[in-house]
Parts: structure tokens; sequence; C-alpha cells
């Protein structure tokens, strides 16, 4: 059995004749579980990942999808007998296949041999001729199968760059030239591929042709980018135009995809990358957990400690952008941790213990483990704090800040801690953090509607991120400032509302390439949505809008704005408690508000116990991006409705 999914996705049997594997919903739940790499998925997991909008037997669904590829992949298999290929694990399900016979897995170990040992780069030939198309081809544009066709591709543009850097250092590839030239007009914004471009060129003998690819790489960068040519370029323009001997060994010093970098400082260059946003922090996730895999293969604990906590980024939003692999972090740090001991090094468990508590971001946790994150946070912040640690301790409060969503209304506790980051991190020269604890402190004014002070710190967190190289900021402060324009939107003499939904639409095209999908999936219909609440008009009711994670609690309004009483009645009797996140607030008023307008004493009551807290704060607001107004107002309306009759 050959599972493909570098192309169309598709199951071919031993003979090489096709597997029927069904509709599109089957090839999907296959796909998805091709993704996660024999990891269990659980069933809500598959839900949320097949269904913009799940019907109310999706799970019923979702299990016949499974029991019919199950018939499909082993037809040979004896009535009640367990399968063998697609498992029930737990609370839902896994795939289990030899990775070589499966093409993605195939491709990704075939790559990552020619990464340690330039003799295997060989065998990229054929894991590159394996690509038949996008990957997962045939698969709906859902939110992971965007997530896994970028990141595959970048695997795959990450071969073809290798394969020629092999190449060219072996003294060959002077054929490259049709090929890399190709490739470098369909990605100009690769500067190793100029640079491959150029040596191909100078090894056919078109020495002026070579210099003509690198002046074109430094006018393009230049001219769209403003950036100057990195360090490679400038020095591979210097031994052509010297024809000095260096040219010929570019590549063994080369810093760009496929180098041999040890753990190290593969996690150093990816902690750099992740502050530029973007693709860099797409990429710089998937190099951070390269690089902890690679040091747990050799076996030296503290140098896995090492690595783990040596990628100290800050982090703001109680969303992870890859949920998964922050949860493989997080496992690789408690074994670690594990295997330390309480007498292990009090740095090195400091820093597992704040890695812990950052990457298990609140919104994708259960009780248990919001549990453990939040023990981890105060553990790490007691030990840097006898360790005398600054940097340290500013990690670890990073850590303690994402745990402070156990229940509503906590925004002037965050502000303390945003407070005591920056003074840490300015008396101590941490830029980084320095700007963390503006954008937290940015929150939590927002939160308490105090729109003054948080365009203090926007402006604030926009200085430092000038001199620090750090374009994620005014992604950020631009939503805050489309916040603060809905709200004035209601005052006298304001903006309009169309104004401020243009602000937020253009808040939306720049995070929508920031690399942060944990942040940017739902937020602009949420925030269109609270600016009609905030004017006292229905719910958005565009099919086009992605709700993201936020749909359960919207689509109950969604529903009554389209008359559709009874199903909104339904939708909000199944509507979960909201995520300990920074959109708790906003998703109980949401619940509220629905169950006013339904006479649902018992919610209302419900949602105002839980949003007693807050009274003081505006929902949706601390998230710093958007706002439904002051949760007074929800609070006011869940107690009449409760007490009603």
């Amino acid at each position: 059995m050959r599972i493909d999914v570098l192309g169309a996705v598709r199951a071919l049997r031993d003979d090489g004749s096709p597997v029927d594997l069904g509709g599109p919903r089957h090839r999907e739940v296959l796909a998805r579980l091709v993704a996660a790499e024999g990891r269990m998925v659980t069933t809500d997991t598959l839900v949320d990942d097949l269904w913009t909008d799940p019907p109310a037997r999706a799970v019923g669904a979702l299990r016949t999808f499974v029991a019919a590829l199950r018939r499909a992949l082993e037809p040979d298999r004896p009535p009640r007998t367990p399968p063998h290929v697609l498992v029930t694990e737990g609370p839902g399900y896994a795939l289990r296949l030899p990775r070589e016979d499966v093409d993605v897995h195939r491709f990704q170990d075939i790559l990552l041999r020619a990464r340690r040992d330039p003799d295997a780069v060989t065998d990229l030939d054929a894991a590159l001729a394996a690509w038949r198309g996008p990957a997962y081809a045939d698969v709906p544009d859902s939110a992971w199968a965007q997530r896994e066709r970028t990141r595959l591709e970048e695997w795959r543009l990450e071969a073809v760059e290798l394969r020629a850097r092999v190449i060219l250092d072996s003294g060959e590839g002077a054929g490259l030239v049709a090929e890399l030239g190709a490739h470098v007009a369909e990605h100009p914004w690769r500067e190793p591929a100029w640079g491959l471009l150029a040596r191909a060129l100078h090894r056919a003998g078109r020495r002026a042709d070579a210099l003509a690819a690198l002046r074109r790489a430094r006018v393009m960068l230049v001219d769209r980018l403003g950036l100057d040519p990195g360090p490679e370029l400038r020095r591979l323009e210097t031994d052509l135009l010297s024809e000095s001997a260096p040219l010929e060994g570019a590549g063994t010093t080369w810093n760009g995809p496929g180098v041999r970098l040890g753990p190290r400082t593969t996690v150093d260059l990816a902690r750099t990358l992740a502050l530029a946003g973007g693709d860099a922090l797409v990429r710089s996730r998937r190099d951070r957990l390269a690089a902890v895999r690679a040091a747990q293969h050799t076996g030296d604990l503290r140098l896995t400690a090492r690595i783990i906590g040596a990628y100290d980024v800050p982090a703001l939003w109680s969303r992870a952008d890859d949920p998964e692999q922050s949860r493989a972090v997080v496992a690789a740090a408690e074994q670690t941790l594990t295997a330390l001991g309480p007498d292990g090094p009090a740095d090195l468990r400091a820093r597992l213990l704040a890695t812990i508590a950052v990457e298990s971001r609140s919104a994708d946790l259960s009780g248990t483990e919001r549990g453990r994150a939040l023990h981890a946070a105060r553990q790490a912040e007691a030990l840097a704090r006898d360790l005398a640690d600054r940097a340290v301790l500013a990690f670890a409060l990073n850590g303690v800040f994402l745990q402070t969503f156990t229940r509503c209304g906590l925004a002037t506790a965050r502000d303390g801690i945003g407070a005591e980051i920056i003074d840490l991190a300015t008396r101590h020269e941490l830029p980084n953090f320095a700007i963390l604890g503006r954008l937290v402190r940015l929150q939590s004014a927002s939160a308490l509607g105090d729109l003054d002070t948080a365009a203090s710190h926007a402006e604030a967190a926009e200085r430092l991120a000038a001199t620090t190289e750090a374009p994620l900021v005014p992604v950020l402060t631009g939503w805050l400032r489309a916040r603060a324009t809905a709200t004035r939107s209601t005052e006298p003499g304001g903006p309009s509302a169309a104004t401020a939904a243009e602000q937020y639409r253009t808040a939306e095209d720049a995070l929508r390439t920031a690399g942060m999908p944990g942040l940017h999936r739902g937020l602009l219909a949420l925030a269109l949505l609270g600016l009609r609440l905030l004017h006292d008009r229905p719910a958005p009711t565009d099919p086009r809008l992605d709700w993201g994670p936020y749909r359960p609690w919207t689509r109950p309004l969604v529903l009554l704005a389209q008359d559709r009483v009874e199903q909104a009645r339904t939708a909000l009797a199944t509507v979960p408690e909201p995520p300990r996140d920074h959109m708790q607030e906003a998703m109980w008023c949401l619940t509220a508000r629905a169950a006013v307008h339904l006479g649902e004493r018992t919610v209302a009551a419900h949602a105002e116990a839980a949003l007693r807290d807050a009274a003081t704060e505006h929902a949706g607001a601390a998230s710093g991006m958007l706002t439904l107004g002051p949760v007074a107002r929800y609070l006011a309306e869940a107690r009449a409705c409760a007490t009603a009759g």
C-alpha cells in the first residue's frame, strides 16, 4: 500500500493499481491524517478542519468516511478485527503506515538526510520527481491544507536549491542554468537562488551573464524591498569580478536552506527569523522544531535543554499558529525536564519551564493542560527570580502573561506584568521583550477602554520596532487604530461605521501575509460583527466571511440576522464555554446577546456570572485589535433577561 499527496491525493496497491478512496471528503480525511505524520487527530479537530460550518451530524458523517476508508485501504481485513492502517486512538484517529510508503514523508526524510550528507543528494532527483503538482491538490482550500501546502512548498524549494548547491560544489552544474533561471523567475525573492544561478552561469563559461544576474538581483531587492543583497551575494559578485578561487567553493559557506548547520546555529537563526514575520516566521517555527529533534538525536540532554530554551521569541497571542508543533515542543520540553530531574541546572530548568508556559497557548488547552502550563509558568518565574537572570525572567514573565486568561476580567493584572517586562527589558537591553511589554500594556489599556494610553504604547512599540527590525509591530498597531476608529464611530461627529470597516479591512490585508494564522483566522469577521453590535445592527451574513475558531459563538447571532430563530436556538444550546484566551469576554458577550434575544434565561444567567469580574472592561478589546463595546452593556442585558418573569 502506498499513499501519495504530492499532487492529487491517491492510494496505490502494491501492484500499482489505484484504490478507490471514495468522494472528496474521504480523500480529505485521509489527507488530514497524512499531514499529522502518524500522530492522533481528535474527532473534534477533524470536524473543524473538514467543515467551516459543521452540520448537526458531522461526527456521524466523519465516522462514515473513516469506515469507508478502512474498507478501501484494507479490503481483505476480516470482519470485527481491528484495522491496522487507519486506527482509532483515544478520542480520534491516526494513520499507521511506514514513512517510506507515504510520498510526502519519504520526501521529507530524503531532504533531511541530504542536509546532513551531500552524498545523499542523488536521492533528491527521485524525491523531486515525485511531485505531481501542489501538495494535497484536490483538497479544499481549508486552513490546515493551506498551512501544509505552504510548508511543503518551502521544503520543495529548499530541495531544488540544495540539489543545485551540491552539484555546483562537486565541480559540475553548467547544465543547471535553464532550471535555475526558471526557478528565480518564479521565486525572485530567494536570494540564495540568484547566487546558485550566477554560479551555474559561471560554470557554463558565461561570466558576464553571471554578473548580470547578480546585478538584476540587486536592483530587484533594492527597488522592490529597499534591501541590499546579503553578504553571500556580495561576496560572490566580488569573486566573479576578481575571478578569485573562492567562487567555486562558495556553496560551502552558504547560509540558505539546506546548509548543514548544527542545532545551536539552526535555533539561533530560527530565533532571528521569527521576528521578521511572513514566510520567515513560518520557516522559523519549522527550523526551530528541526533543531530540537536534531538535538534529541544527539542524546546530549543538556544540549537538548539549551536548544529548546534558546528560542525565547516573545509571544503575544493566546492561540498557537501551529498547535501540533507547539504540542511537540511542549512534549520535548517536558521530557527533557523530567530527564534532568529536580537537581538539574536551574537556568536550564527555568528556560524549559518558560518554554512550556509560552508554547501552551491557553486557547488550545484542556483543563488539565492549563493547570500544568500555569504551574510551569509559576515555577519558571520563581527560578528566574532566584537566579537573578533578567533575560530568563523576561521569558518566564512572557509565560506568566500567556497563562493569565484563567477567567474574565484580568486586564489590570496583565498590565502589571507588561510594566515589569518593560522595566526589565529597558534596564537590561532586551529590545524584543521591551516591544512585548508595550504590546501587553497596549492590550490591557484597550481592554480597559483607555485608548489614549493604548495609543501611546503603540507609538512606543513602533519606535522600538523601527530600530530592531520588527515588521510585525505595525501590523498589530494598525489593528489598534482600526479598533479606536470603531469606538469613535459611535460618538457624535465621529468617523462613519464604513470608515471603521475599511480600516479593519486594511489591517486585515497586512495581517494576511504576516505568518500568524492563529491570530489571523476569523479576526476580520469578528471585528465587523463587533462594529455592527456597536451600532445596534444585526450580525453580518456574508457567506464569504471566515469566522474561524469563533464560529460556534457567532453562529446564533448570524442565524438570528437571517430570521432563522429556531436554528439559532439550537445553535445556542450547543455553544460551549469559550476558550480561556484573549477573546473569552467577547465570546461570553456574544452568548449573552443571543440568549437575551432568544429569551434563554438560564444561558443569560450563566454568561452574566462569567462576565461579572469584567464589568469595567470592553469585550474583545483585550486583543488590542477590535471591540464589541463595553461589557457592562451586555451584563445589564443578561441580568435583566435572567431575572425576568
